[in-house]
């Protein structure tokens, strides 16, 4: 261990395993360490079911109707995969992809009025939507053929609207679409957690939409896909591309000091050892002292033993409750997966409700989406602070990550990892830096 490396990261999360695989790609020497015994870090997969209970101080054991407990893999932290989205490209571009299988989620709904429905996204989905009326419907048509048409790059297709400058409260009004329309696209379609992109200019939404409606149109069924055996074999993924360009692994490596010189990073303390280092990634739990909490999100775990109602007994999919139907300012989400994924023993169904917590009880915020899930089996209630680092890392060279938000997705992850590329290495991320080198050894070209 007492060597030199250009980037030491600490804890095995997707982020921090994604930038190390980024920069043991582009030649750099990486120390991967974490103080668990396993990866993922607040990213992972538990399993055996028994760990889960333990994790969360449950004082029986799962019953025997629960199967085997090694046939679980639970997520701690719920998302999806935008089909179209970043992760995804990276995926590709790393080729990753090699190491997991995905299936699509079998469904994307939105809650109206205590009811969930179907999320209309294409033209004829739409016009067979029970979520609005037949004008509105029309109106609508018109408003989703204008964002598919639309082309930042092209102001023919702008229909008169400045991207830059019309907010997107204006979009709506051009379009004359009535509330509840307005809720689903923006928290549905264009997947935000609260009202406030209404007032900035609507180029983000559009593109935000787009991306909806791409990820769609790829599979058919829903916008999302999602790994077999679980979330936690993201992380695992990429660490195997680090190692395969000389990355060092260390799992049960606990991290007694962040060694600094002048302001600056200059190597990691571990065991009695030091290993030296010109930058530093790791994730918000290593510095405390470099970040600051931004809030807090909820988290619970449902096993279920049946399909959620009213999803035509889907064994995967994603419900929105937009903030507007529940008088809250922030979306509740719930992502349920099964036993199709090899996450769950035989005939189980996994729902994972998630939100930003508002109030002094977090527990009754998520009360709407209990009562979708209902019976559930057993429940499992983590509620985590949310972390953002204070230091850019320009002096220190320590970039911590952000912890993982409440969205249902890997877009905002990934928006991390591009900035904490962009300040480690002074230049704007590129996917092309992803590409493997073509003389590498795969070690499994049979594959």
């Amino acid at each position: 261990m007492d060597e030199e490396y250009d980037v030491i990261v600490l804890g095995t999360g997707l982020t921090e395993c994604i930038l190390s695989g980024i920069m043991s790609v582009n030649g750099k020497k990486v120390l991967h360490m974490d103080r668990n015994p396993y990866y993922g870090g607040e990213s992972s997969s538990i399993t055996p079911l028994e760990e889960l209970y333990k994790r969360f101080s449950l004082p029986d054991s799962p019953p025997e109707s629960m199967g085997r407990g090694r046939d679980w893999n639970v997520d701690l932290i719920p998302k999806f995969l935008m089909a179209n989205g970043q992760l995804v490209k990276m995926l590709l571009y790393t080729e990753v992809t090699r190491y997991l299988d995905f299936k699509v989620v079998e469904g994307s709904f939105v809650y109206k009025g205590g009811k969930i429905y179907k999320v209309p996204s294409t033209e004829t989905e739409a016009l067979a939507s029970n979520l609005m009326g037949m004008f509105e419907k029309r109106r609508f048509r018109r408003f989703l053929v204008f964002v598919a048409n639309f082309d930042e790059n092209d102001p023919k297709t702008f229909e008169g609207v400045d991207p830059k400058a019309t907010t997107m409260r204006d979009v709506y009004k051009k379009f004359d679409l009535g509330q509840d329309v307005i809720d689903f696209t923006g928290h549905a379609l264009a997947l935000y957690r609260t009202d406030d992109y209404l007032d900035v200019p609507c180029l983000e939404t559009v593109n935000r939409i787009k991306l909806y409606s791409e990820s769609l149109a790829r599979y058919g069924k829903s916008p999302y896909l999602y790994p077999l055996y679980g979330l936690g074999e993201l992380p695992q993924g990429f660490a195997r591309l680090s190692a395969i360009y000389g990355g060092t692994y260390m799992l049960n490596k606990p991290v007694d000091d962040i060694v600094m010189e002048d302001g600056h990073v200059v190597g990691v303390k571990s065991e009695g050892e030091v290993a030296r280092c010109k930058q530093l990634i790791c994730d918000p739990s290593y510095i405390q002292d470099r970040v600051r909490k931004a809030g807090q999100v909820i988290r619970v775990i449902c096993v279920l033993s049946h399909p959620i109602k009213n999803t035509n007994d889907a064994n995967s999919c994603q419900i929105i409750i937009p903030q507007n139907q529940v008088n809250r300012k922030s979306d509740i989400y719930v992502c349920m997966i099964s036993y199709a994924h090899n996450v769950a023993a035989q005939g189980k169904y996994i729902a994972i409700i998630s939100t930003t917590v508002e109030t002094s009880e977090p527990e009754a915020e998520i009360e709407p989406a209990l009562e979708l899930l209902e019976p559930i089996d057993q429940k499992f209630v983590a509620i985590s602070d949310l972390y953002e680092p204070t230091d850019d890392g320009t002096e220190s060279q320590v970039f911590a990550s952000r912890s993982y938000d409440a969205t249902t997705h890997f877009e905002t992850t990934c928006n991390d990892i591009k900035d904490i590329y962009k300040r480690m290495t002074g230049s704007e991320f590129d996917f092309e830096n992803m590409k493997r080198k073509q003389n590498d050894v795969f070690g499994e070209d049979e594959q």
